[in-house]
């Protein structure tokens, strides 16, 4: 083993055997046999805690390597992702987290139950447990082990070929991944996530620093003076109608997407209903906002830094070109810090979705249909094997997703459409629209799902993007629920009712952090939108 690899490898276990032993240590003393202890962290969450979960389950190797490498081919239009997330988590900080508090829900599938019946929970639930096995924990792991094989040399190291390389490595990821999730509960993944959160931002600033510095010659400033010069039409946030990411979608089905994202997705949303009271919840909610306006420094940025260094030299193998910016403008002694950061960005998203899983399966699932009189000691258990019945399905379905052709960030949002949409449509109905029936909602759910699988994947001559196919999608599903409700009128008449889960007192900077959030969001439109 070379004396560069030893540094590399040396610093890559400290930091990463480091948060292991302090989450431990931090949980020694806590009851991770209540269902409340190990799904919610026994609703003990504070807002920094939260935000740091929350975005660590958010950003991931599939934001580092395949935003980076969608950045690279086609700029800066991709940054709405991530920009209209901010006004996405202003709403759930307003709306929804206040109602879900109050109903003091463990899972969302449980508010679908309360407003129109078991079964659309239960379909809603099996939904999302298959949409995290089929989409996003493969490609988490999968980018994952590309950028260790890269920055480690995994392949060469044991003497393998490069796929061997890759295949072990996810392996790895995955069992470590699982440990965190199925041994310690939520509390453990947020502890984690939390810690690896400011690694991230830390190493992930480091990447544009350091190159802005090398390119404007020890001057930052320069640095990116040179970049914009060079590539100007990279840094414009408007998407031709033809481009990966068109403007338009904005205001069709990027908005649908986003609000279910932030506001109604099981993964992320879990992190603030473990919170201590509401005020901790907005208070997380709106600081993840804040990070989501910062963090295409981490994740855009970057690939349109390698667009000067490499040029079209990756322009096939897009999900390949952060793992060599990172090579060439880092000092050896940290790349095993950075290599740490990595694998802590995709624990945190796999131990999180693991858990979120497990939690829809032993409450939503098990104790519904299978065994209502389980204990609570047993319901964890339930939980631990269903976490790892799910993260060896995922470690075997990694590599099915290699080569995609648009890189991996826009395979994943693509995939996540087929069920994500469907949802969120059913979800909004349960807000908004109060005449929608229970058949309505389930007959919309199948459509949506039918709808969406043939458009984007059977039917493809439409050259329709797949984010105007959400919001169409959206349309007729709701037409479809007015129009079954009208003969199948709902008979359940649930309303929200206060349960005393925890203190609902508001966070007394939401309204202004808030608005600030809208405006920083418009300004960036404003301000990076007149390039050509």
């Amino acid at each position: 083993m070379t004396f560069d690899l030893s540094i590399t490898l040396a610093s890559f276990i400290l930091f990463t055997g480091g948060v292991a032993f302090f989450t431990w240590y931090y949980l020694r003393k806590t009851n991770l046999t209540s269902s409340t202890g190990y799904f919610l962290g026994g609703r003990s969450l504070s807002g920094i805690v939260i935000a740091g979960s929350m975005l660590l389950t958010n950003i991931s190797t599939e934001h580092l390597i395949g935003m980076n490498g969608n950045s690279y081919v086609n700029g800066f239009i991709i940054i709405a992702w991530e920009v209209t997330s901010a006004i996405a988590l202003v709403i759930a900080a307003i709306y929804f987290i206040p109602k879900y508090l109050k109903m003091g829900l463990t899972t969302i599938p449980q508010f679908l139950e309360n407003r129109f019946d078991g079964m659309t929970r239960t379909l809603v639930a099996g939904f999302l447990i298959v949409s995290f096995v089929v989409t996003l924990l493969p490609i988490v792991l999968y980018t994952g082990a590309i950028s260790l094989e890269s920055l480690f040399g995994i392949s060469e190291l044991f003497n393998v070929s490069k796929s061997e390389g890759l295949w072990m490595t996810v392996v790895i990821i995955g069992v470590i991944g699982s440990i965190y999730a199925i041994f310690g509960g939520l509390k453990a993944v947020a502890l984690s996530d939390t810690i690896n959160g400011f690694g991230l931002l830390l190493g992930g600033l480091l990447i544009p620093t350091l190159a802005l510095y090398e390119i404007g010659n020890d001057n930052v400033w320069n640095g990116l003076v040179k970049v914009y010069e060079f590539a100007p039409e990279k840094f414009n946030v408007i998407g031709a109608k033809d481009s990966v990411m068109p403007f338009e979608v904005l205001f069709t089905g990027l908005i649908i997407n986003q609000l279910y994202f932030w506001g109604m997705n099981q993964t992320i949303i879990q992190r603030a209903l473990g919170a201590k009271n509401l005020k901790e919840a907005q208070k997380g909610l709106l600081i993840t906002g804040v990070f989501k306006i910062l963090i295409p420094l981490v994740i855009i940025l970057p690939g349109v830094i390698c667009y000067y260094y490499f040029q079209d030299t990756f322009f096939n193998q897009q999900d390949m070109v952060y793992p060599e910016l990172v090579k060439k403008v880092l000092p050896v002694w940290l790349i095993g810090f950075f290599a740490a950061v990595i694998m802590g960005a995709v624990l945190s998203t796999f131990n999180s979705v693991l858990n979120s899983a497990a939690t829809l399966f032993s409450v939503g699932i098990y104790k519904r249909h299978i065994d209502k009189n389980i204990t609570d000691r047993k319901l964890v258990v339930i939980g631990k094997s269903t976490s790892t019945i799910l993260a060896i399905a995922a470690i075997f379905a990694a590599p099915m997703v290699a080569n995609a052709s648009d890189g991996l960030y826009q395979l994943l949002q693509q995939l996540n459409g087929i069920f994500f949409i469907p949802i969120a449509s059913i979800l909004l109905a349960g807000f908004f629209m109060k005449k929608v029936s229970e058949t309505g909602a389930k007959t919309a759910l199948l459509f949506g799902l039918s709808f969406y699988v043939i458009m984007s994947f059977i039917y493809t001559d439409h050259n329709i993007h797949f984010v105007h196919l959400w919001g169409i999608e959206f349309v007729l599903n709701v037409i479809i629920m007015y129009v079954v409700s009208y003969y199948y009128p709902r008979k359940n008449l649930y309303e929200i009712t206060d349960v005393k889960a925890v203190d609902l007192t508001q966070w007394k900077f939401t309204k202004p952090l808030s608005i600030a959030l809208c405006t920083i969001t418009v300004l960036i439109y404003v301000m990076l939108g007149h390039n050509s």
